[in-house]
């Protein structure tokens, strides 16, 4: 063998090496973050999990309005790319405790009786005007002591939560998109399928909850979104008594 055909097949094995090196490296990093993805949703492989589906508040009881479907449609993405599996459930079926499976329940308490449940178990800081009056505060979030306001199309708020319950033997988290109107549940379905990373990164695996704002929505749709505040401490904390009387409440800038 002369030194061209030995430098010819040094370089292929060199070649060969140096993919194979890429491959497991690539291979070691994509296994990697997956692993944390899927912590972060407690769905780890071949596991299952709850999509809890509201109702249209004007429709039957089994009709789901437009945005809702597309917030299941974003939910179901991010369980499939876990290699979990998704279950859809009525709101009024889902009849079991928390943490044995992740679960992902989409709508305010006026169209879906488990966000209720779950509001008043988990995060009893928190309360949504739900009457049917046609009045300054009807859809109002009321987080602690502050208030803030739907302007339909304007300015529209919404709950991202992470939540764990530590008696739970898997403790397998609860999601939930709790929106004053159905286009800020797909918003923040929408915004945690882009930012769970960045998320992840800064809350761990630990509970959270998020108040975002949806900016004109009848312009941008559900894609426009602000996180206004991490109001953790003050959704799980009791409601103090006289956050019921009137307060300043907070409108677009």
């Amino acid at each position: 063998m002369n030194d061209d055909v030995r430098n010819i097949v040094l370089g292929v094995v060199a070649a060969g090496i140096s993919a194979a090196l890429g491959w497991v490296a690539r291979t070691y990093l994509w296994k990697r973050r997956l692993r944390r993805k899927q912590a972060f949703f407690g769905l780890p492989d071949n596991s299952e999990s709850l999509l809890v589906v509201n109702r249209g508040a004007a429709g039957p009881e089994l009709a789901v309005m437009r945005y809702d479907v597309f917030a299941l449609l974003e939910l179901a993405a991010l369980v499939k790319d876990c290699g979990a599996q998704a279950q859809v459930v009525a709101h009024d079926v889902a009849r079991q405790g928390f943490g044995e499976r992740t679960e992902f329940c989409v709508g305010g308490p006026a169209s879906n009786r488990r966000m209720t449940a779950h509001l008043a178990s988990l995060l009893p800081g928190v309360r949504m005007n739900v009457d049917a009056e046609p009045t300054p505060d009807r859809g109002a979030l009321q987080i602690g002591a502050e208030r803030y306001r739907l302007e339909a199309g304007i300015t529209e708020y919404v709950l991202l939560a992470r939540l764990t319950v530590e008696a739970s033997p898997h403790n397998r988290p609860v999601f939930l998109f709790c929106g004053q109107t159905a286009i800020t549940n797909q918003a923040a379905t929408r915004y945690l399928a882009r930012h769970h990373e960045r998320l992840r990164r800064k809350h761990g695996n630990s509970s959270f909850v998020l108040l975002l704002k949806v900016v004109n929505s009848h312009a941008y749709g559900p894609d426009v979104v602000e996180e206004v505040a991490d109001v953790t401490r003050a959704a799980r904390a009791p409601l103090p008594a006289q956050a019921t009387a009137a307060r300043p409440s907070h409108r677009a800038s």
